[in-house]
């Protein structure tokens, strides 16, 4: 079945055609109206920005800096003494601030001071960065390790990377599981001992390690009591043997060796009681220059500082060589976001050119970065790591065995 539609008069038609063109005319109209009243809202807000008191704009400004100010959380650094100058922490907090992170970095304090030290305030949460030294990364079944995250070497933010010593970037001490990096290299030195020329004349000067040993050194003389590997390796070296002949043998699970050579009537534990009671001081974080002292026990940095306020004092040269250290900028695990970003600008600044070049001339470090020139003391990077005596990381048994010795002869002078 089939439906019509009625056809349309002359009169409705012209009717239907009216009708359309009022509704098209009424919304133009309103198109008209809608510009008009944007154009209107536009123009006042255009008059009040021209019109609006420059001070006051200011003020509001000013209002606003200070509140994100406030609200700047800390990127706590974990450092050593005299790594980080307050000339570079305020650079490095200028640098955050112009790019809008909300972070100030702050020194931990106190100084690093050791292994165990570090390892239990980052453990504890009291820091975001941290300079360890290589060897503390797996000393100890890798306890820290476990604490840290891995570095992006092709962060954006880390543009000075790419300018380091390649030879420094991929140590399998300071690497996890999957082959990545730990750390970011910053600067290494050695276990040196300084003798003041002042009062010690050329023909006088120590040449051999075995001479701290003898009865005219005696409290003339100063020693580190935080890392006491170094004291025993001094011992050890005094007998022929590598520094780290302890953990040589419990990497190789010679234990038989080990007993008898950490006997309480035995040789090395003999010659490292000597050591300690020869010793006119043992310090922690960092030397002092005590007057009696004529030769103290340094990483570097201080020898700079007191040569500038007079003093004259001379790296020993010992014919037995010096044990080596890589110190490292490292990010404790869970930092994330913009934290981390503001983290590997704090990095990347200290291992730029112009750090870089003070830890080498004025803190008696050989510098990461290959921008930089060859330390006169130490000598090549390269060379200085390749030499044998680059300090491991202990593990558990070894690490043990010279705590207890060290102890023994700490314990012989108190």
């Amino acid at each position: 079945m089939h439906l019509k539609c009625p056809a349309l008069s002359l009169s409705d038609n012209k009717k239907f055609i009216y009708s359309k063109f009022r509704l098209n005319l009424q919304v133009e109209n309103l198109q008209i109206k809608r510009v008009f009243t944007l154009k209107l809202f536009l123009s006042v807000i255009f008059m009040a920005v021209i019109c609006f008191p420059t001070s006051l704009f200011a003020e509001i400004l000013s209002e606003r800096n200070q509140d994100a100010s406030e609200k700047k959380q800390s990127l706590r650094i974990l450092t050593w003494e005299g790594y980080v100058t307050e000339t570079e922490l305020k650079d490095v907090n200028q640098l955050l601030s112009d790019k809008g992170y909300p972070f100030t970095a702050e020194l931990v304090t106190p100084y690093a001071e050791g292994a165990q030290q570090m390892f239990d305030l980052i453990r504890g949460q009291k820091c975001d960065v941290a300079f360890l030294t290589l060897f503390f990364i797996k000393m100890e079944n890798e306890q820290t390790s476990t604490l840290l995250q891995a570095i992006n070497t092709q962060s954006p933010r880390l543009t000075n990377y790419r300018e380091l010593r390649q030879s420094l970037t991929h140590l399998p001490m300071g690497l996890n599981a999957a082959r990545e990096p730990l750390y970011i290299p910053w600067g290494g030195g050695a276990y040196g001992f300084y003798v003041d020329r002042n009062k010690v004349a050329k023909k006088d000067v120590p040449q051999s390690v075995s001479e701290l040993w003898l009865p005219k050194w005696k409290n003339k003389f100063s020693l580190n009591e935080s890392q006491p590997w170094y004291n025993l390796g001094l011992a050890l070296m005094t007998m022929g043997k590598s520094p780290f002949a302890l953990h040589n043998l419990a990497l190789s699970d010679r234990r038989n060796e080990i007993v008898n050579m950490i006997r309480s009537g035995g040789e090395l534990q003999h010659k490292t009681n000597t050591l300690y009671q020869n010793a006119g001081h043992l310090w922690a974080a960092s030397p002092k220059f005590k007057p009696k002292l004529e030769i103290v026990s340094s990483w570097g940095p201080e020898i700079s500082h007191e040569n500038k306020q007079g003093g004259n004092w001379q790296k020993i040269n010992f014919k037995e060589g010096d044990m080596v250290w890589l110190d490292t900028i490292n990010f404790v695990k869970g930092m994330n976001g913009l934290k981390l970003e503001a983290a590997e600008i704090f990095a990347n600044y200290f291992i730029g050119k112009k750090v870089q070049s003070r830890i080498s001339r004025d803190l008696s470090m050989v510098a990461a970065s290959s921008k930089v020139e060859v330390n006169k003391t130490l000598g090549d990077a390269d060379k200085l790591f390749d030499s044998g005596l680059f300090v491991p990381p202990y593990d558990a048994i070894s690490y043990s065995v010279i705590k207890r010795m060290t102890d023994k002869s700490i314990n012989t002078i108190k």
